[in-house]
């Protein structure tokens, strides 16, 4: 993948699993912004020009990934961003899937597998992986 490519966003209120991702996409050369709590969201969605994935954690405070998946889809710029479902519960992979996210990733994220699958996905292929 080259150096600088994709622009993911991640939204998981776990500082250690984004420290894990941002290390993760770093080392495929991806730069990318965190999101933390979801009250961060708006204003790092408006100063961003191009989003080519985000890494979205089903399990939050404030809201669920699902309902920020749908918040996402209602938006034009996502149309076609894919919007990957990133979490522990690997049994809600079928859920993910019927509520529209593009791929699914569990934690912790495989870093021996993890380039190929952020390649696959960058690439619009779709990875559905349970653990």
């Amino acid at each position: 993948m080259p150096k600088g490519r994709g622009i993911p966003r991640r939204f998981d209120d776990n500082t250690n699993n984004v420290a894990v991702l941002v290390h993760m996409l770093t080392q495929h050369g991806v730069t990318s912004t965190q999101v933390i709590t979801l009250d961060q969201l708006p204003p790092a969605l408006a100063q961003l020009r191009q989003i080519d994935v985000v890494f979205l954690d089903l399990e939050m405070p404030e809201r669920s990934g699902y309902e920020v998946l749908q918040e996402l889809h209602a938006e034009d710029r996502f149309t076609n961003v894919p919007i990957v479902a990133y979490t522990v519960h690997a049994n809600e992979i079928r859920t993910a899937l019927q509520a529209g996210f593009h791929s699914f990733l569990p934690k912790p994220l495989d870093s021996d597998r993890f380039g190929g699958q952020l390649a696959r996905i960058l690439k619009g292929e779709r990875v559905w992986e349970r653990a």
